[in-house]
């Protein structure tokens, strides 16, 4: 899990705007969305913008829904660089931001998750499509792997999963027989979705007075490259004291 910088979308828009994305490149995929009961456009101009280092999402070309079936209604002004608001389709809308200036001129951010239908090729989409530059590897380890809160081991175990992605830390996930009381443990309403690994769950971590927040998660249904983590555990290594074989990390 990559620590996104938190921006709201107008804040996002303007540093777009003025900077630029980390990096863009065409996507050479077909991407469609389905709203309103209609494909609102059909595109393989499509281009991947990384709006931070850790992973791209699809832009849309604004000519790809503009002569689609769907109407934009722009909310803002352009006078920025850039316009909030939807694309309208039947009785849905799908939120968009679309810039008139700057490197992404021309291009246009859908929000996944309004749309029935967000897909590439014919593969749907989660919250954003997989980096072309990265991959994951995850191997069987019988190093010790233990955690703690405050000098409290909280879940201590040789029969891990090591999960290796490119750019982030090593992930080790614990089976659930790790945990040393699970007490410490209560479920958070909290799910994030990862293209390589699925949608995750999480668990808050209290270990005497305190609590740390969405400190755990796990896979119930992980992709089929990730089904070696399913059902495990895995503890933020940012949050808690991770040891493996006895050392600190």
């Amino acid at each position: 899990m990559a620590s996104l910088p938190r921006l709201s979308d107008v804040e996002l828009a303007e540093k777009l705007v003025k900077d630029g994305p980390h990096k863009k490149e065409p996507a050479k995929r077909r991407v469609r969305a389905l709203l309103g009961g209609k494909w609102i456009f059909d595109t393989l101009d499509a281009q991947y913008v990384w709006e931070h280092p850790y992973f791209p999402y699809f832009y849309i070309p604004f000519t790809a829904i503009e002569s689609g079936p769907g109407r934009v209604w722009k909310q803002t002004p352009e006078d920025s660089g850039y316009w909030a608001g939807s694309i309208l389709s039947g009785n849905d809308s799908a939120k968009a931001t679309g810039y008139v200036k700057g490197p992404l001129e021309g291009l246009v951010k859908i929000r996944v998750s309004d749309a029935e239908w967000f897909v590439e090729d014919e593969k749907l989409l989660g919250g954003h499509p997989k980096d072309p530059y990265k991959r994951i590897e995850i191997f069987p380890s019988t190093r010790d792997i233990r955690i703690e809160v405050n000098g409290v081991v909280v879940a201590q175990s040789n029969s891990n999963m090591f999960l290796y992605e490119t750019m982030l830390r090593t992930r080790h996930y614990l089976p659930a027989t790790a945990i040393k009381d699970w007490t410490f443990l209560t479920k958070s309403d909290t799910t994030t979705f990862c293209p390589y690994k699925g949608q995750a769950e999480y668990y808050h971590l209290r270990v005497g007075t305190k609590l740390i927040e969405d400190a755990v998660w796990y896979y119930r249904y992980p992709t089929h490259e990730s089904a070696a983590i399913q059902g495990r555990l895995c503890f933020y290594n940012e949050k808690v004291d991770v040891f493996v074989d006895g050392v600190k990390e």
